[in-house]
């Protein structure tokens, strides 16, 4: 598991410039931490610059600090930057990028993420860095953007140390996801008055099947098909989705903000708001949902201020759609299919999500620059418990186990329960799903247990010349708090997956929590 680190920033008291930023997942216990900290006015001065050159067209403000008294006037550390080493676009860039950074990450929350990077490291990978925005009116923000110091990679391009995206907190638990070996696209072309849509679906199904729709494995690509609707109604595309497996569901077309997850528009007098699309992709076991649309990412508004939770984007994540990659302003055609372009070919060599995300990314800043909003635009949000992966090659991991309807496929594993003051549930070969919300199969309605807390999964191993079954505990926990008595004390286990032997004893939540027994009954 990818050590990960998520930050949350709220809103003290409305109607002042009071701030918390916390730790609301760490990878070692003592990295939840917390700052209080006041809304920086140099901030919202760049950022007012930064709208009037690169969005001008945009009417959503931060109704924070002050306005500037004269719009031509740049902010004085930007003035004091010499001409000739910047043009003004890409100074404004820069500027804005370390101010964010350095209003986010202060005193405790610095050491938490300096801490996890080293524990990243010391395990030979890469950070998961996660932000949460419970403020709706710092969501426009372009915190993609920053950057530590001058010369360094925005924290959304340098997927070399850490990958970065938005989150939620407050969702829905994760569907059943598939282990898929090819991307399977559904491609929907909505009402748009500026293309002619025949030309862009046969432009798009080229661009996300570049180097051929099944192209082997060898050539270390994954397979890619992709099912193209253009203009469906609402009817249809629900069907669709329903009588196939796509892992990939892909939006072009016109899109507005609106207060349940913004409106697409699907052809002349059809539309689908964000509440009624999250049924359908997360009924149908979709993994990515990527909106080549204008403001897919963005609140809507009203009176100028931002409605909570009310971005495409967000109520997506908030329904259990894993991960969701939206517009946060207009994007250029050509912009928008060179991203397409690197995007596709990143998820066919099997790279995860926000890793494939910052390669495109960086894609737009190669071709585009760094002084020009197109690499600003996209934003990736995912799932709090997704960890990005969208398909994985036939010889990665262990292969699970078949559906358990087969006959006598349930038969291999010995009979096993858990137990717990006088109750027994009984375990069934492949996943046993435990955690607090009633999606489980076992269901511990505790507030130190998590919405879903852990697994108990059975699968063939193999030891030494012979094969045997065994069933494993795997940890999913938010802050690790699954225990094991191991020789009289118990053991903290955290995203980890452990073996499990007849007699073991398991506590999940508090240690002051009631204590499990597991049983395998007739053993061999």
């Amino acid at each position: 598991m990818t050590p990960s680190l998520s930050l949350a920033i709220a809103h003290l008291n409305i109607g002042t410039d009071n701030f918390a930023i916390w730790v609301v997942h760490a990878p070692y216990p003592s990295g939840y931490v917390l700052h209080d900290c006041v809304w920086s006015q140099h901030v919202t001065e760049t950022w007012q610059k930064w709208q009037q050159m690169f969005a001008p067209h945009n009417t959503l403000d931060i109704p924070l600090g002050k306005k500037l008294a004269d719009p031509n006037q740049l902010p004085s550390e930007l003035a004091q930057m010499p001409l000739k080493e910047r043009g003004y676009a890409a100074r404004l860039m820069q500027e804005l990028g370390l101010r964010l950074w350095h209003w986010l990450f202060k005193e405790q929350i610095l050491g938490s993420l300096e801490r996890s990077q080293g524990i990243a490291m010391g395990q030979n990978t890469r950070l998961h860095l996660r932000l949460e925005i419970r403020d709706p009116n710092l969501i426009t923000l372009p915190w993609e953007i920053m950057q530590p110091k001058p010369g360094q990679p925005a924290i959304s391009l340098s997927h070399q140390q850490l990958l970065f995206s938005r989150t939620i907190s407050e969702v829905e638990a994760l569907p059943y996801l598939r282990t898929d070996r090819a991307l399977n696209i559904l491609l929907v072309l909505g009402k748009d008055n500026r293309l002619e849509l025949d030309k862009e679906a046969s432009l798009l199904e080229q661009t996300l099947t570049a180097g051929g729709p099944l192209a082997s494995s060898s050539q270390g690509y994954a397979p890619c098909l992709v099912k193209t609707l253009v203009q469906p109604t609402p009817q249809q595309l629900i069907q669709e989705l329903e009588s196939k497996t796509y892992n990939v569901f892909f939006y072009a077309g016109h899109g507005l903000p609106a207060p349940d997850g913004g409106q697409l528009f699907l052809g002349p007098e059809m539309t689908l708001n964000g509440i009624e699309l999250a049924q359908a992709l997360t009924s149908a076991g979709v993994k990515l949902a990527v909106f080549n649309a204008c403001w897919g990412a963005i609140p809507a508004a009203a009176n100028r201020q931002a409605i909570p939770s009310s971005s495409l984007a967000e109520v997506l994540i908030r329904h259990g759609v894993p991960a969701v990659l939206g517009m946060r302003d207009e994007i250029a055609d050509c912009e928008s299919h060179s991203f397409i372009h690197a995007l596709a070919q990143a998820l066919r060599s099997r790279k995860p999500i926000d890793e494939a995300v910052a390669e495109a990314r960086q894609q737009l800043l190669t071709v585009y620059k760094f002084n020009q909003p197109a690499w600003t635009l996209p934003i990736l949000y995912l799932h709090p418990y997704y960890d990005g992966e969208l398909i994985k090659s036939f010889d990665d991991g262990i292969t699970e186990l078949p559906e358990t309807s087969i006959p006598g496929i349930a038969n291999r594993f010995p009979p096993a329960v858990l137990r717990s003051a006088g109750k027994v549930w009984r375990l069934r070969p492949g996943v046993n799903r435990i955690g607090r919300t009633a999606d489980n199969d076992i269901v511990i309605p505790e507030p130190s247990v998590s919405r879903l807390h852990a697994e108990i999964l059975s699968r063939n191993t193999l030891i030494g010349t012979s094969s045997a079954q065994v069933y494993y505990l795997n940890e999913k926990s938010t802050y690790g708090t699954t225990w094991i008595l191991e020789s009289g004390s118990w053991r903290q286990v955290h995203h980890e997956e452990v073996p499990l032997v007849s007699g073991m004893q398991l506590k999940f939540g508090s240690t002051r929590s009631q204590t499990w027994e597991f049983i395998i009954e007739n053993p061999c």
